[in-house]
């Protein structure tokens, strides 16, 4: 018998794990011929829904720096955003060089069939920055408060999204240490061991925490009239969750042999600038005076 059959056996009888398999999950909600509708597909569309009508009750209440017109264009220009943004990122982080996976900027069609799937968060979140810029300045709207909006929304399509993840059965976790984990899973294709649900880790961290705390900060709070001072939160957190994260998740095949070299995961990297980012934009905020407080803003 090999070693990972022993081990399998050993956490077995430890603890009998949960089979992704038995949860009689699909990656589709129905299907024609070869044409299926993916949940995946149906996440992004639901976070980009909810954050629009989310988006519009906010700039409802005093102190909008937006009106419809900018939302409704905002909600067009974002989605390309993450779409073309989160493509492209995953073509510049995730292939070529020595991933092990041909780079898809030097195959323009692979580079367009986004339903062979590959999506980065830190393309994504590029592409709607690039909106946002976009969309301020023809309207001449002040980024940095529309940048706050925004980032009220962002974390409903985070949930949706790992939720999806999720219900593919993919972007498993690392194998589980501890042989009494009661939620430790054995996905499809990544072995006979059971490995942390690390989807549903990043669906409560960087989706249902960010939810609650978001809003609250909007709706409870005058955060609002600090500006940076939402989004800085929203970056810091998201950032924060998603480093805590990848210590539970699996690192992407092709780059194993980076997160050994360096310590650290592709994705682990790529955040520690967006902390940085987050907590520069907390510290200004409250350095400077809150709008409608009465004193003057300096320039």
């Amino acid at each position: 018998m090999s070693l990972t059959a022993l081990a399998a056996s050993a956490v077995v009888q430890a603890h009998e794990p949960i089979y992704w398999a038995n949860l009689g999950l699909k990656n589709y909600l129905f299907r024609i011929g070869s044409f299926e509708l993916r949940w995946y597909s149906l996440a992004y569309l639901a976070g980009i829904m909810l954050g629009y009508w989310h988006l519009s009750r906010m700039i409802k209440a005093p102190g909008a720096p937006l009106a419809q017109r900018h939302a409704d264009d905002l909600f067009f220009y974002c989605t390309l955003g993450i779409i073309l943004g989160g493509r492209l990122g995953y073509a510049t982080f995730y292939t070529g060089g020595d991933t092990g996976i041909p780079s898809l900027w030097s195959d323009p069609k692979a580079l367009l069939s986004l339903w062979h799937g590959g999506m980065s968060f830190h393309g994504g979140l590029i592409g709607v920055l690039l909106a946002m810029g976009w969309v301020s300045w023809r309207g001449k709207l002040d980024f940095l408060r529309v940048a706050d909006y925004i980032a009220v929304c962002v974390p409903f399509g985070m949930m949706f999204g790992r939720l999806a993840n999720f219900v593919n059965g993919e972007l498993w976790g690392r194998v589980v240490t501890n042989p009494n984990l009661p939620w430790a899973m054995v996905f499809p294709d990544a072995g006979p061991l059971p490995r942390h649900p690390s989807q549903l880790y990043e669906a409560g961290l960087e989706g249902l925490l960010m939810i609650v705390i978001m809003l609250t900060l909007f709706w409870k709070t005058r955060a609002r009239f600090r500006p940076g001072m939402l989004v800085g939160v929203f970056t810091t957190g998201i950032a924060c969750a998603r480093f805590t994260v990848e210590f539970f998740r699996e690192p992407d095949a092709q780059l194993q042999d980076f997160a050994m070299r360096t310590g650290l995961s592709m994705g682990q990297w790529l955040t520690i600038p967006l902390i940085v980012l987050g907590l520069i934009l907390i510290a200004r905020s409250l350095a400077r005076p809150a709008l409608a407080s009465g004193r003057p803003v300096p320039a």
